[in-house]
């Protein structure tokens, strides 16, 4: 017998599958951006039923920022798997991506943008799956 989903008693078995993009600058800094709550995320969002993972990066970064991706890359930089504060786990697919300007339209999901270097993004507020990121970013050999 199948445990039912609905009892809240059992883990669920699903994953909140985001996408989220990778911005970096000529200074090798990557962006991140503040949400109305003080933390600090990877641009993107949630990807809904039936789309592709480009269609949901471009769809998030333009209703979230108001911004137009650019290049997204055929393959993730990193993919990674937390438990977010809400008790639920979420695996984010992340993908170098540019835009084609930095003018944001600000909303909850924005209000700032910033490019960090890795020392300085690990001293700021950020969501739990920032926190992985920079794990992995930290255990990356460093390119020559």
């Amino acid at each position: 017998m199948t445990p039912s989903m609905e009892n809240s008693a059992l883990p669920s078995p699903y994953y909140r599958l985001a996408i989220k993009g990778l911005v970096t600058d000529e200074r090798g800094r990557f962006m991140l951006v503040k949400e109305d709550n003080g933390k600090w995320e990877l641009p993107g969002g949630g990807l809904e039923h039936g789309e592709s993972f480009r269609e949901g990066l471009t769809r998030e970064i333009d209703e979230e920022m108001g911004l137009e991706v650019t290049a997204m890359a055929e393959q993730p930089r990193f993919f990674l798997t937390c438990l977010a504060r809400d008790g639920r786990w979420i695996a984010n697919a992340v993908y170098p991506i540019r835009l084609a300007h930095l003018n944001f339209t600000p909303s909850s999901e924005c209000v700032a943008l910033e490019f960090f270097t890795l020392e300085e993004a690990q001293k700021m507020p950020v969501h739990e799956n920032v926190t992985v990121l920079l794990e992995m970013m930290r255990a990356e050999p460093q390119k020559a």
